[in-house]
């Protein structure tokens, strides 16, 4: 099993990341944010550049995380522009790339929202499904609290009903904590099923509130972990290290994954 890490947890100039992250024998990266933009919306100048340093430091790109559904069912247009607009474009950044995963969102949840939503909610990841199957792109719907796929359960429960080989789940255990579930195994075991991607943080109050190095918070990575690798689903998992100062942070966390997974440097 591999190592990969969001560019933007090691440093937001790429090529810096990508010098610090080589360094450290890493190859392969997700993409969120580089300056101040968030994927998609670089300029051609930054497009060339991610090119380049794919050929010059012989790198992957593994996902591109444009931040979409991070809205409500009441925003119609900032989900009839994220629909139409961004995640097409996220489409065609991915393939020019060489990559065919994008991470997406599953919709926060209003207060009070009603439970019947959830069927909307269904209709509109069916929608990113046939997007996604018409490009021949995966999409990874990421876990997060206060959203209706925010635990393992949840998340796995309406993948269920989108029923789709292209719209699967990005796993995030520490975006788990302060759901209903415990991360690992209860959680794990209700979506494994649904993972194409694994997001390693950790946190003791929630990843919304505050961050921690991986070990040091709720989640039993240690177990998590060796069942990721025991159970062969996915190739790699990726650091979203999320704590201060980062590329201390982010050394700390890749020596302590390593430790887990039996990895050398």
């Amino acid at each position: 099993m591999k190592i990969a890490f969001v560019t933007d947890e090691i440093s937001l100039d790429v090529e810096e990341a990508v010098q610090i992250g080589t360094s450290w024998g890493i190859y392969d990266y997700e993409l969120r944010v580089i300056g101040d933009k968030r994927v998609p919306h670089f300029d051609e100048a930054t497009v060339q550049q991610l090119l380049q340093l794919k050929e010059k430091y012989k790198i992957n790109y593994t996902a591109l995380s444009p931040g979409t559904f991070k809205c409500t069912l009441k925003e119609t247009e900032a989900l009839e522009h994220e629909m139409r607009t961004v995640l097409p474009e996220t489409c065609r950044l991915a393939k020019l790339l060489g990559t065919d995963m994008i991470i997406t969102f599953g919709f926060q949840r209003y207060e009070n929202e009603p439970a019947e939503n959830q069927g909307r909610v269904v209709l509109l990841l069916k929608e990113v499904a046939a997007l996604a199957e018409e490009q021949g792109l995966m999409i990874a719907v990421e876990n997060e609290p206060g959203f209706w796929c925010d635990s393992g359960q949840n998340t796995a429960r309406i993948l269920r009903k989108v029923r789709s080989t292209s719209v699967r789940a990005n796993w995030d255990p520490g975006n788990a904590v302060g759901s209903d579930e415990r991360p690992y195994p209860e959680g794990y075991e209700a979506i494994k099923e649904w993972i194409v991607n694994v997001h390693v943080k950790d946190s003791i109050k929630g990843a919304l509130v505050e961050c921690v190095p991986v070990g040091e918070g709720k989640i039993d990575w240690t177990g998590q972990l060796q069942a990721i690798k025991r159970e062969r689903l996915v190739e790699h998992v990726t650091i979203e290290t999320h704590c201060l100062p980062l590329v201390e942070k982010s050394a700390q966390n890749l020596k302590t994954v390593r430790e887990i997974l039996g990895l050398k440097e």
